[in-house]
C-alpha cells in the first residue's frame, strides 16, 4: 500500500515521503480498514518537526481521524462485518491507503455524513464539546467569542455552540473567511481581530464582554480575550496556532473573576474513560440527527499531501483540509 511516512523530523516537511509500505494485518480486537478520507489536523503537522507532546519512533504515519471501510477482522471483534463503513480516531496511520485500529475506536459512519465529512468531525467536534459542554458548562444565552473561527477546531465551535443555544461571536483575521463563516453557520456577530477588538465584543455584548472565549490561536489574541472576558468568565486554552504561549498576570483572574481552563480532548478521554465515551456518543448522535454539520474545504489526493498540509499552515483552510488515500 502507499502511506505517507514521517521518515527524520525537520521543517517544511522534508522528512516526510509517500512511500510503498506492506499493507497491516489486525490483531486481537482489531480491525483493518481500507481508509477513504483522513482529515488533516495541527498536531500531524507539528509531529512532522517533533514539536507535539507524542513523538513516536522514526518511522510513522500520522493521520488522527479516518473515515473508510472494514476489510478484515482481528480475533474476537463480533461487532463489525467487513465492508461496514467507519469512522474512528487513532493517534497514528490515517494517511495511508489501509490502516489498522481497534475496534473500540470505531463507530458507525453516520449516513448524512460523506467519508471526507466524517473524517473531519471526530477530533474537531469532540475537542469543542469538551470545551464547551464538560470544561466551560456554556449555558443557553450566553455570549461565546470564537477565535480562528474558520478553522478546523473553530469552525466546530461556532457550529455547536450554535447547537446549544449560545449566542455566538466568530472571530477571525480575514474578512473573506468571516462571509463563509456567516454563510455556513450564521454566528449572531462576526469581529476581525486584526485591529483589536476587545471594545468590538464589549460593544457587541452590551459592555457585558463573552462569558466563554474559545481560544485556539493564544499570543496576542489571549492578552487581549482577558480584557473582554465577563465576569465569571471561562477563558478556553485550545492551542497555539499563534506561535507564541502566552502568559497572565494572576492579578486579572483575581479582579475580573474568571477561570483559564485548558482544554485537551484526548487527555480529558483518557483521564475519565466513561465520560471519554459519553463525549464521543453525544458528538455522533448529534451527527446522526443533522443537528451539526462539518465543513470540508479540500479533498486531496495522498500524492498532494503536502498541498493539504499546506493549507492548514498558511490559514486557508475554512473547516477542514481532507486527503483522500
Amino acid at each position: 500500500m502507499h502511506a505517507l511516512v514521517v521518515e527524520d523530523l525537520a521543517p517544511n516537511y522534508a522528512g516526510c515521503a509517500v512511500r510503498e509500505v506492506a499493507t497491516p494485518s489486525p490483531g486481537p480486537g482489531e480491525v483493518l480498514v481500507r481508509v477513504r478520507a483522513a482529515s488533516v489536523n495541527f498536531p500531524d503537522l507539528l509531529m512532522t518537526r517533533g514539536e507535539y507532546q507524542l513523538k513516536p519512533p522514526l518511522p510513522f504515519t500520522p493521520g488522527l481521524d479516518l473515515a473508510g471501510e472494514v476489510v478484515a477482522l482481528g480475533e474476537g471483534v463480533t461487532d463489525l462485518e467487513v465492508g461496514d463503513a467507519v469512522v474512528g480516531g487513532a493517534r497514528l496511520g490515517g494517511f495511508a491507503q489501509y490502516a489498522v485500529l481497534a475496534a473500540s475506536a470505531l463507530k458507525p459512519k453516520p449516513a448524512r455524513l460523506s467519508f471526507a465529512e466524517a473524517a473531519a468531525y471526530g477530533a474537531a467536534y469532540l475537542t469543542a464539546y469538551v470545551a464547551l459542554v464538560r470544561r466551560a458548562r456554556l449555558e443557553p444565552g450566553e455570549w461565546v467569542l470564537v477565535h480562528g473561527a474558520a478553522g478546523g477546531v473553530g469552525l466546530a465551535a461556532v457550529d455547536l455552540a450554535k447547537a446549544l443555544g449560545a449566542r455566538v461571536i466568530a472571530a477571525s483575521a480575514s474578512d473573506a473567511k468571516l462571509e463563509q463563516v456567516k454563510a455556513l453557520y450564521a454566528p449572531d456577530a462576526t469581529v476581525n481581530v486584526t485591529q483589536g477588538f476587545r471594545e468590538q465584543v464589549k460593544a457587541i455584548t452590551g459592555g457585558h464582554g463573552a462569558d466563554v472565549i474559545y481560544d485556539p490561536v493564544g499570543g496576542d489574541v489571549f492578552d487581549e480575550s482577558v480584557r473582554c472576558i465577563a465576569f465569571d468568565g471561562r477563558l478556553l486554552v485550545i492551542g497555539f496556532t499563534s506561535g507564541r504561549i502566552p502568559n497572565v498576570s494572576v492579578n486579572m483572574p483575581l479582579i475580573k473573576g474568571f477561570s483559564v481552563m485548558g482544554v485537551r480532548a484526548g487527555e480529558y478521554g483518557r483521564q475519565f474513560p466513561e465520560k471519554g465515551r459519553e463525549n464521543a456518543d453525544a458528538i455522533w448522535t448529534m451527527a446522526n440527527a443533522g443537528v451539526i454539520r462539518p465543513h470540508v474545504h479540500a479533498e486531496l489526493p495522498l500524492d498532494r499531501w503536502r498541498e493539504a498540509f499546506d493549507l492548514l499552515a498558511e490559514r486557508k483552510v475554512v473547516g477542514k483540509a481532507v486527503i483522500t488515500p
